[in-house]
């Protein structure tokens, strides 16, 4: 069965606000989420990312950079991801389309995994 990966970017602004109280019942919906597609055998995989922002490399000119970032001037930071099993494109989107991330004005990016 084929493999998606679902990129959960956030929106920042969304949480400047938001008291440990509301952060935590934030937290626990996607918990139920993920438990959810988790008992449905779906998921393959997850994490969330750090809140630092990592580095970024780039190729240039014979040589390799390494910066901060990703900065960007959206306002949307990669938060993490998923892994899961669906039989197709449809079937992906449709598992995600309850993820709490779009409740908070994020955005989730599903992209097959090409199996090589």
């Amino acid at each position: 069965m084929p493999k998606y990966i679902l990129l959960l970017h956030d929106n920042v602004s969304a949480f400047a606000n938001v008291s440990p109280e509301q952060m935590q019942k934030v937290i626990e919906k996607y918990v139920r989420w993920g438990n959810k597609l988790r008992e449905m055998g779906v998921v393959k995989g997850g994490e969330k990312l750090s809140d630092e922002p990592g580095k970024v490399m780039r190729a240039g000119d014979g040589q390799v950079r390494v910066t901060d970032g990703p900065y960007s001037e959206t306002k949307e930071v990669l938060g993490g991801y998923y892994l899961i099993e669906a039989p197709t494109y449809a079937a992906a989107v449709e598992y995600a389309s309850d993820c709490p991330q779009l409740e908070y004005g994020g955005t989730i990016e599903v992209r097959q995994i090409d199996s090589m």
